[in-house]
């Protein structure tokens, strides 16, 4: 498993989260599926937008919430929402961690962020739109923990310029 963890909390739209797991493939992030999906895992937009990136895909899947804790209970985790007073960017991604993302309509459940506020981070935006797209968000959140990594083990140049 790597250093770095993408959750969907019940993804509902497929495109999202083939996107999410070809982002998930080129940076050695692993993608951890949280149950009930609003799509099928077979289903053609989300292999599509996957591309055939899914062999290099280190990808877990939980029936819900507990599921998911307890088979995960080390390193730090990140809770992305709108409601979240940090910004993303205040926040230290060293070691082990886990970008936690809700699903598409509703983001994650109030329970969960009221009883880890300390670990809640956002995303600046204009203040009148309700969110950013899912697949943009955890890509802002992997390449600020790549970032601030000095994106090890990537290549930081293209063929051509090498």
């Amino acid at each position: 498993m790597s250093e770095i963890n993408i959750v969907l909390h019940e993804p509902e739209i497929p495109q999202n989260t083939g996107n999410i797991a070809r982002t998930c493939a080129a940076t050695g992030s692993s993608l951890h599926l949280i149950k009930p999906f609003g799509f099928e895992i077979s289903d053609k937009h989300l292999k599509r937008a996957g591309l055939d990136y899914w062999q290099y895909l280190d990808i877990h899947y939980y029936e819900n919430l507990d599921d998911f804790f307890a088979k995960n209970n080390d390193g730090k985790f990140f809770y992305f929402t709108t409601k979240a007073a940090i910004c993303y960017t205040d926040v230290s991604y060293d070691g082990k961690v886990y970008l936690v993302f809700g699903k598409e309509t509703k983001g994650l459940p109030e329970d969960l962020l009221f009883k880890n506020k300390e670990s809640c981070v956002r995303i600046p935006m204009l203040g009148d739109l309700r969110s950013l797209n899912l697949s943009n968000s955890v890509a802002v959140g992997v390449y600020e923990a790549l970032r601030q990594r000095n994106f090890a083990s990537l290549n930081l140049k293209g063929k051509l310029f090498v």
